[in-house]
């Protein structure tokens, strides 16, 4: 009978557990490379406020990620390093208008992983001193056009270009210079800066004149019309106490001037 009794609670205790694997809540979020520890830091915060969800994170260059929403990739959420992807995606059906926002304004930095090579200024890209020099591709991440902007403002674009190592987005662009395979590269400032400090080695903070802003869109895809926990982790975004957070990795303000609440969601919370 005791036997009875256990084999009965066992199969209850699972039976409970797979359906609520089978009503979990999932999404998938689809994040420019630049944003990547950002993201995955916020993951943890999210899941914990959603008991039961599951965040699937996919990571990569703008461009590409954009090309496989447009070849049918499943995500719900699109983070983008600019804004003209996020718009087209809207322009052409794929996405829904009313969700679009800037969750970051990044900012670019000349980076070496060698702490006495970079000054406070731009002097070693004019006087050519150095061996070879990391980039993201200008046409797959916005980083990388960015880059390309602030050579040409300094005169040295067809210059530099014979010292280029190109990287398919900014994180495989970071790579390059954290392993020393380039002496320096543009990378995110988000890559190298926590806390309002420079984490290691040396860096110029590129005034933002010399190349155009890079704010970043985020969008909820047509397919996940509606995914409760899209709709949450849009919300959720545009909370201030994750901008402070982001803002703590390197990134401008943003202020939110548009707002998914009305996409499903009241303001009782994420829960």
């Amino acid at each position: 009978m005791y036997q009875l009794k256990h084999s009965v609670f066992l199969l209850l205790i699972l039976s409970l557990f797979l359906v609520a694997r089978v009503n979990a809540e999932k999404i998938t979020v689809a994040v420019a490379s630049n944003f990547m520890l950002v993201f995955e830091a916020l993951i943890t915060d999210f899941e914990r406020l959603n008991l039961g969800s599951e965040v699937v994170l996919v990571s990569g260059s703008s461009g590409k990620i954009y090309a496989q929403i447009k070849h049918g990739a499943p995500f719900d959420i699109f983070m983008s390093a600019d804004q003209d992807k996020p718009l087209r995606l809207v322009k052409e059906g794929l996405a829904i208008p009313e969700t679009r926002f800037t969750y970051a304004v990044g900012s670019l930095v000349l980076w070496s992983a060698n702490s006495d090579l970079i000054n406070n200024s731009g002097d070693i890209l004019k006087k050519s001193a150095f061996n070879k020099l990391a980039l993201a591709n200008s046409k797959l991440a916005p980083y990388g056009l960015a880059a390309e902007q602030v050579l040409a403002q300094l005169g040295i674009l067809d210059a530099s270009r014979s010292k280029w190592v190109q990287g398919e987005n900014i994180a495989q662009t970071y790579q390059f210079v954290e392993t020393k395979n380039a002496d320096l590269g543009f990378v995110a400032k988000s890559q190298v800066w926590k806390r309002g400090r420079l984490v290691s080695g040396s860096a110029w903070v590129i005034p933002p004149e010399l190349y155009s802003g890079i704010k970043q869109d985020a969008v909820t895809l047509k397919a996940a019309k509606n995914n409760k926990l899209a709709k949450k982790m849009m919300y959720y975004l545009q909370s201030s106490e994750v901008r402070s957070k982001i803002e703590a990795y390197g990134y401008q303000s943003v202020v939110i001037e548009t707002t998914t609440l009305e996409f499903g969601l009241n303001k009782g919370g994420l829960h």
